[in-house]
């Protein structure tokens, strides 16, 4: 029999940094074979001055914002022999005795002119939803095959606001609520006071995901604010990772320790109501100090997220409907943690190693966002 030796205090820092390893490589792999399979969707040949050319560039601008996932690389053949080189090879490679632009190349099929979107635009759409039908799926670890024509968006925003949702400063707070609530025996007051407060912290975490997005959205899709954007992405996440090496060592991102003695007195005003209208009146008041508290442990995945959600061109409805996802996968893993206490009456905590878990893998997606927003912003629609 195989016996592994116990885990030393000396030995702990050393397997942080072999855990560090293999989730950095699970999430540069998974990024890898993301980017693998999800090259742009269509390629599209125009000049300067050309009216056809367009006509088409309304049409894409249309498309991209019915398939958010839809990615649109353009080549200008004037200003870019090399494009205009390869369009002829692309061209002769498939007998067409001549080409001119706009020119479409989606998978292997070349087509080439733009009459309007009634026909050509019929005939765009069709090669589209061929190429995406075919097996362009991706193994994806732990999630298993995906087929990231069917996905986009959406799972990306369902993903993310999962993510951020087991963000430990915003946990820590409820489960140490719920944890005093338990010696009340009363499931139904647990309920309406940990559902509050979950409910609370979802408005409250949306309207500062409002703001976000009006921030961007006035500010436009300058590629300087990608780039800075990034830049404090990558800072934040380096930040978490360390969390998770050498929690309490260097600057962190949590909730100040000067504020946890005013976060107990408020907690206890909750406990001790004389009433319950009284207890979930401290409750909201208490839930929206948390979340202005907790900006700055969790601003960094909302800016991401709304910056990304910006670069879709999608009508104003559908910007917040987003937002309505993001927020709603975002309160999930907290009313998770609410039903479970209810049901089971049990006290649940998070610990320092559940913490430093929760601090890498959002560290570490961070890092990945950052990037992306730095060198290729492209992916990410």
């Amino acid at each position: 029999m195989l016996c592994a030796r116990p885990v030393s205090r000396a030995d702990r820092p050393a397997r942080r940094r072999e855990a560090l390893g293999a989730v950095l490589l699970l999430v540069l792999g998974v990024a890898a074979d993301v980017r693998g399979s999800a090259g742009a969707a269509i390629e599209v040949f125009t000049r300067a001055g050309c009216p056809h050319c367009a006509d088409a560039d309304a049409f894409l601008a249309a498309l991209r914002r019915e398939r958010p996932g839809l990615v649109v690389e353009h080549h200008d053949v004037v200003r870019d022999p090399a494009a205009r080189e390869r369009l002829m090879a692309l061209a002769a490679a498939r007998g067409e005795p001549a080409v001119g632009v706009p020119a479409f190349l989606i998978g292997d099929r070349l087509i080439v002119g733009f009459r309007s979107a009634d026909t050509t635009g019929v005939a765009l759409r069709a090669a589209l939803d061929a190429a995406t039908t075919g097996d362009d799926a991706l193994e994806v670890p732990i999630l298993g095959r995906l087929d990231p024509g069917r996905l986009g968006l959406p799972l990306f925003t369902i993903a993310l606001g999962l993510i951020d949702g087991f963000n430990p400063c915003a946990m820590w707070v409820l489960l140490f609520i719920l944890a005093l609530l338990v010696n009340l025996h009363d499931r139904l007051r647990m309920l309406l006071i940990g559902g509050t407060f979950v409910l609370v912290s979802g408005v409250a975490y949306f309207a500062f995901m409002i703001a976000w997005l009006n921030v961007f959205l006035l500010i436009g899709v300058a590629r300087w604010v990608q780039a800075v954007l990034g830049v404090i992405s990558i800072g934040i996440g380096a930040i978490h990772v360390k969390d998770f090496v050498a929690l309490g060592r260097g600057p962190s991102l949590s909730i100040p320790a000067g504020m946890k003695p005013t976060i107990y007195a408020r907690t206890r005003r909750v406990l001790t109501a004389e009433s319950m209208g009284a207890a979930l009146a401290a409750t909201v008041v208490l839930a929206l100090l948390v979340n202005v508290v907790e900006l700055v442990c969790t601003a960094g995945l909302p800016a991401i997220y709304t910056r990304v959600l910006t670069m879709h061109e999608l009508p104003a409805w559908r910007y917040y409907a987003y937002l309505g996802l993001y927020n709603l996968a975002y309160v999930f893993d907290d009313g998770l943690m609410v039903g479970i206490a209810v049901v089971t009456l049990s006290r649940q905590k998070l610990g320092e190693r559940a913490g430093r878990w929760l601090k890498l893998l959002s560290g570490l997606v961070m890092i990945v966002l950052g990037a992306l927003l730095l060198l290729r912003p492209e992916w990410l629609r």
